[in-house]
């Protein structure tokens, strides 16, 4: 954990509103609160912050992509003119066929800068890549992971640009702990969004913007066993599949015969240059004046 970028984001005092922006991560999705609602590291992150007068606003939508939080929630956070802002997205994207890493760039740019231009501190994070954590075979996993990383390198030189507190949520010991995790495998569990709310309260009291007390590491509920890993897959699993299946799995094929093919090659490293050309050529593609008016 660290705070990125030459400006200083920090003001004096708890914000009076953190809004979150975002997904099914943020939406709380694999924290259940009762009666069909979620919970989530957002809503445990502002209980923390609450003992001091901060508000709370959780805009995350499951499924939202970095389109959706720059067109739908974007507007409405800025309505609220909050103090503090996460926005943790960008998986969705990588699960799509139309992914366009110029695309997210361009719209995360956008977000941030609406964000941090009314005052606010803005919180982002890096995530593990999907194809990991699902354990897809190697020649599936590995486009998603080459995705996903992109999308990363972008978030960390997005969030340098506009001084965002930044949380590396993408590796370490928590993304192997089984216990972390829901049984869909890409949510995490109670546990595993209780560890996110404890390492952003720390990221921010480390700066004076946290002074109420850290959410508990210990869940109020059990981790999901193997029984519940079985029944979402027959269940709720069976259909999160067919769905992306129907949109991204074409394609997805296409990619593992070509990281098949250039794995036979020899040539596998040229895919990872084709995407660290690609990121390069999004961030050099945003507009100069959103950069320097931020430097």
């Amino acid at each position: 954990m660290r705070a990125l970028g030459s400006r200083e984001p920090v003001r004096s005092g708890v914000p009076p509103r953190f809004v979150a922006l975002g997904d099914s991560l943020t939406e709380g999705v694999g924290d259940p609160a009762g009666d069909g609602v979620w919970r989530g590291w957002a809503a445990l992150l502002a209980d923390g912050l609450a003992e001091l007068g901060a508000g709370f606003t959780n805009l995350a939508v499951s499924g939202a992509q970095t389109g959706d939080v720059l067109e739908r929630q974007l507007p409405v956070a800025l309505e609220l003119r909050p103090g503090l802002a996460s926005v943790v997205v960008g998986v969705n994207d990588t699960l799509r066929c139309t992914f366009d890493i110029r695309a997210v760039a361009a719209r995360l740019d956008r977000v941030y800068a609406a964000l941090t231009g009314q005052g606010a501190i803005l919180l982002t994070a890096c995530l593990p890549d999907p194809g990991t954590m699902l354990g897809l075979p190697g020649p599936l996993a590995r486009p998603l992971a080459r995705r996903q990383r992109a999308v990363n390198t972008v978030v960390h030189a997005l969030s340098e640009r506009y001084g965002a507190l930044h949380l590396h949520a993408c590796a370490g010991d928590w993304i192997t702990d089984r216990a972390m995790w829901s049984a869909d495998r890409l949510h995490p569990a109670e546990r595993g969004h209780r560890q996110l709310a404890l390492r952003f309260h720390t990221l921010l009291a480390a700066h004076g913007l946290a002074t109420g007390p850290a959410p508990s590491p210990e869940p109020e509920s059990p981790a999901p066993g193997r029984a519940a890993s079985l029944w979402w897959l027959a269940t709720a699993g069976t259909g999160w599949v067919a769905r992306r299946c129907t949109d991204l799995l074409p394609q997805l094929l296409a990619l593992a015969v070509d990281e098949l093919r250039h794995r036979a090659r020899g040539t596998s490293a040229r895919l990872d240059l084709r995407a660290s050309a690609a990121v390069s050529a999004a961030l050099t593609a945003l507009p100069v004046a959103e950069r320097q008016g931020v430097a």
